[in-house]
């Protein structure tokens, strides 16, 4: 089992800050194998496949530099001419052999954790060159799973090739019978397929290769609990920090609930325990909402502030207390409440028409019907 330096277990799963931090490290799953496979093996086919272009070019390269004026014989600088004018012929006909190979180490190397560019990772770091450390990296089990790769890949391709010249040996052997173009291009034809033949092998390798490597990256990821604990700390910060904002959360919510305060139509009061602001508008609610609503502390500035905003109050401990724990702020009340709040809302409206010594003062709702699932005792 992993373990890490305060020799904890590491037996979780890393998470993703984890590896998004090890990614920006340069800590990436990478398999040598699957990108040595895959530039033998498309290297291979492009070679056949160009096998043709190929050999023209070094029937071409091989006439102009076989061939040789007179003229040319008594010249010094004659003999550097036509190397560098090789040179660059041997280049433009190898030119999309390599854009291939380049092409394909380029994918198949980031075919295996993405592509990933990290200056970190490029820092030289003097904790490789200990030996004790690269004795420990040769006899651990990583170190002996490359040995195994490295003895495999050494019988499969030996096996292989000498496999494959004993099956072409008569076609090699053919080739001094034929002409110097056709031969050049069999000659490319054919080590065009050994390659492929040879690399073919490559692919056990890769296919154990690449599930080791995703397997030991991960198990070099591995975290302890405590790792975790204190990931989560540094993530969502310390628990004093998170409490203060919270703190701050709650007070700016309800700075912004007191901000609705006197836009309520009605306050409703325990007396002094419970206060809940309601608010009705019949051409836009299907029913009264509550704006605000809190307790002792709290029910106390709902009322301070209906006060001073001329909001009226009203005593019903029971409707007050239904209404705070069955509605949340913007909710609109229960249907079950319905009558009872009507009645308050009725109450008020006739009161705001009130004029007095003009008619009769509206009296007071009274009573109010509460429904018994919606009792709150006190």
């Amino acid at each position: 089992m992993a373990e890490n330096e305060d020799g904890q277990e590491k037996t979780e799963e890393p998470t993703s800050k984890r590896l998004d931090d090890a990614k920006k490290k340069g800590q990436i799953a990478r398999s040598k194998e699957l990108n040595t496979m895959a530039i033998t093996l498309i290297g291979g086919m492009a070679l056949v496949g160009m096998s043709g272009s190929l050999g023209q070019g070094l029937v071409k390269i091989m006439s102009s530099n076989l061939t040789i004026p007179r003229e040319e014989m008594f010249d010094v600088m004659a003999m550097t001419r036509r190397l560098v004018s090789s040179i660059q012929d041997a280049l433009l006909m190898l030119a999309p052999f390599f854009a291939v190979v380049v092409v394909v180490a380029v994918l198949s190397s980031i075919a295996l954790g993405g592509m990933a560019f990290s200056a970190q990772a490029m820092t030289p770091k003097l904790s490789k060159m200990n030996p004790l450390k690269g004795l420990k990296r040769l006899f651990s089990i990583k170190g002996l799973i490359e040995l195994a790769k490295a003895m495999a890949k050494f019988f499969l391709v030996g096996g292989a090739t000498a496999l494959v010249l004993w099956l072409t040996l008569d076609s090699f052997i053919n080739l001094s019978g034929m002409g110097l173009e056709p031969a050049i291009r069999e000659l490319v034809n054919l080590v065009g397929w050994a390659f492929v033949l040879v690399s073919s092998t490559l692919i056990l390798v890769a296919a154990v290769d690449v599930p080791f490597q995703i397997w030991d990256h991960k198990k070099q990821l591995k975290m302890t609990r405590q790792e975790i604990r204190e990931e989560m700390k540094d993530t969502e910060g310390r628990p004093e920090v998170r409490g203060r904002i919270r703190q701050l959360q709650r007070e700016m919510a309800t700075r912004r609930m007191m901000d609705e305060v006197p836009k309520a139509d009605v306050i409703v009061t325990n007396p002094t325990h419970y206060a809940v602001a309601l608010r009705y508008n019949q051409a836009r609610m299907n029913a009264p909402v509550v704006v605000a609503k809190g307790t002792e502390l709290v029910a106390a500035n709902i009322r301070r502030v209906g006060t001073e905003h001329a909001v009226p109050i009203i005593e019903s401990p029971m409707l007050a207390r239904a209404i705070y724990f069955h509605t949340e702020l913007g909710e609109a009340i229960p249907a079950g409440l319905y009558l009872a709040v009507a009645k308050i809302l009725a109450y008020v409206f006739q009161l705001k028409a009130y004029v007095p010594a003009q008619g009769k003062k509206p009296a007071e709702p009274g009573e109010l019907q509460i429904p018994d699932e919606l009792k709150v005792p006190e």
